[in-house]
């Protein structure tokens, strides 16, 4: 008798319990709002919403299927000549859109909900679309890809308030995959291409008030690609897109300026209003409409393209410059510090290449390299120091210095001296001499002397070659193995010299340099000297090569004691 108050609560309990598991079953929408509005234990809220989402979600489904049944039932009047098709795809249009909105504005708490009805709508318009404009050709492609933006752009302006994610990917997939595929089957690309820029600035702004950021990388992509395929197919033969429209230079020309304008725009609007750091996205994608652009206009405007993209590119260096020395420099963000000083590297080259002859190339690449150091060594910039040291390898790139250098001293002669490696040479050297002393500093700094420095001493020990056997040309012609000697000479006399004046200036680079030419000499000895030399050629080579091994460690050490 003692257990009977405790059986009847236990009682009691149960068949409350299974009142309410009744309930939900009878009414799950009800039961749902109930269990938001009232939570009750963490098992009981468990148990109940499950119950309460199995019956939702089967009613979803089913209203679903009603809506699919619905479009069948206008696809079925379409195809009869009952009425005008244009009326009738008006009316299916506009009921594809009403499922937009109550997948917007349906009170289940539940995203799976929204995420079916939105689809509901997808499923019913994506394919209306195709047929109405490829079947029926009630639609233009203009008008289909209009209504695509007005569909992304109804589904925006629901889904922001909530922050309704399932509504925006679901509208916006939808949109650009129909987009993209009736570009390819119609063949009318520019339309659509509007179309996916009209969706990537809805984008970009709700990326900015913090809404939908997720979609960018599924619209840029379907926006990049229609643009690379516009490229593809205006700058293949003319017989091989006989299906294609003509279409205008203006017209081949501004999707891909858009599209850089559009997420240049986004950039700076989000770093320089909102102080955001890029992203990873951003910063790709940056790169990629760049080179779009830049590729649109040196395409299809091949006469003024190049000039005009060779003058802008410089002035968008300054511009990115501009920002990592008064805004970027000293700030919380490291990447944008980083990425605008690359991306201004990049866009000096660019636009060096862009604009101006060959010598004029390798004299602005050398200039700017040497402003870059000093000025680095000065403010103890290191990345202006790295960025001057890019751009010094590329002014020895385009003049040609380091295949000047390596004929010089160990390939076919002769070799002509321009003034291009001249500007390299000396650019070399006085970027070197601008830097100061790297001995115990960490590896980037000691590399970033290291580099000018032998680039500097391979030049000289190349000019000195190519001016000793001048000389000796004036009184005989040298033959094969008076070269490979003049060669070991000069090798020889530069690594002794590099190495004392290494050691007095406490430059540890230039006795690293010493020493990696005694290494090119051994191996030129190797494969030039006693391959072709005469004995007593070979001898005085290797009697030069014995000398300098032995002197280089002790004039090393003797500089020390000066």
């Amino acid at each position: 008798m003692n257990d009977l108050p405790g059986t009847l609560d236990q009682i009691s309990a149960r068949l409350e319990t299974l009142e309410k598991r009744v309930y939900v079953l009878e009414h799950p929408c009800q039961a749902l709002q109930e269990l938001d509005a009232n939570p009750t234990p963490v098992h009981d809220v468990v148990e109940d919403r499950s119950f309460a989402q199995a019956g939702g979600l089967f009613s979803v489904v089913g209203r679903a299927m009603l809506g699919i049944a619905g479009a069948y039932v206008l696809r079925a009047v379409a195809e009869s000549t009952s009425l005008p098709k244009l009326a009738v795809a008006a009316i299916a249009i506009a009921y594809a859109i009403l499922w937009l909105v109550w997948a917007a504005r349906v009170k289940a708490a539940n995203w799976v909900a929204h995420a079916i009805y939105a689809g509901t709508s997808a499923v019913i318009l994506a394919p209306m679309l195709w047929e109405l404009t490829l079947r029926f050709n009630v639609l233009s492609p203009s008008a289909t890809a209009t209504i695509l933006v007005f569909f992304v752009l109804i589904a925006t302006t629901l889904a922001w308030k909530h922050n309704l994610t399932p509504v925006l990917w679901v509208a916006n997939a939808m949109a650009v995959v129909t987009a993209v595929a009736l570009a390819i089957a119609t063949h009318q690309l520019i339309p659509f291409i509007f179309a996916l820029l009209l969706i990537v600035m809805i984008c970009e702004v709700g990326a900015k008030l913090d809404r939908g950021s997720s979609l960018r990388p599924l619209v840029a992509a379907a926006a990049d690609f229609s643009i690379w395929a516009l490229i593809f197919i205006y700058t293949g033969p003319q017989n091989a897109r006989v299906d294609y429209p003509v279409l205008t230079t203006s017209a081949l020309l501004l999707p891909g300026c858009v599209l850089f304008f559009v997420y240049a725009a986004s950039i700076g609007v989000g770093i320089l209003r909102h102080g955001r750091s890029l992203t990873v996205f951003e910063i790709l994608q940056s790169v990629i409409a760049f080179l779009l652009c830049a590729s649109s206009v040196l395409y299809f405007a091949p006469h003024f393209g190049g000039i005009g993209l060779g003058l802008a590119c410089p002035v968008l260096s300054v511009a990115c410059y501009a920002l990592v020395l008064t805004v970027f420099r000293g700030s919380a963000s490291e990447r944008n510090f980083q990425t605008f000083s690359a991306w201004g590297t990049g866009l000096l080259v660019a636009g060096t290449l862009l604009s101006l002859p060959a010598f004029g190339v390798t004299l602005c690449l050398g200039l700017s390299a040497i402003t870059f150091i000093v000025l680095g060594v000065r403010l103890n910039f290191l990345t202006l120091q790295i960025h001057g040291l890019i751009l010094l390898i590329a002014a020895s790139i385009t003049s040609s210095l380091f295949g000047y250098a390596f004929h010089s001293l160990a390939g076919t002669l002769p070799i002509i001296f321009t003034a291009s490696v001249c500007v390299a040479s000396i650019s070399a050297a006085i970027c070197y001499a601008a830097c100061k002393p790297a001995a115990g500093e960490r590896w980037v700094r000691q590399f970033l002397c290291m580099v000018p420095a032998a680039l500097a001493v391979f030049a000289l020990a190349a000019i000195l070659v190519q001016g000793l056997l001048f000389l000796v040309a004036l009184r005989f012609t040298p033959d094969v193995y008076h070269v490979a000697f003049i060669r070991t000479l000069i090798c020889c006399a530069t690594a002794l010299f590099v190495a004392f004046a290494g050691s007095c200036w406490k430059r540890r680079e230039l006795t690293n340099i010493a020493y990696a030419t005694l290494a090119f000499v051994a191996a030129k000895l190797v494969f030039e000297d006693l391959r072709h030399g005469h004995f007593e050629f070979i001898a005085g080579s290797i009697f030069l090569f014995a000398i300098t091994l032995i002197a280089v460690p002790r004039l090393a050490r003797a500089g020390q004691k000066l």
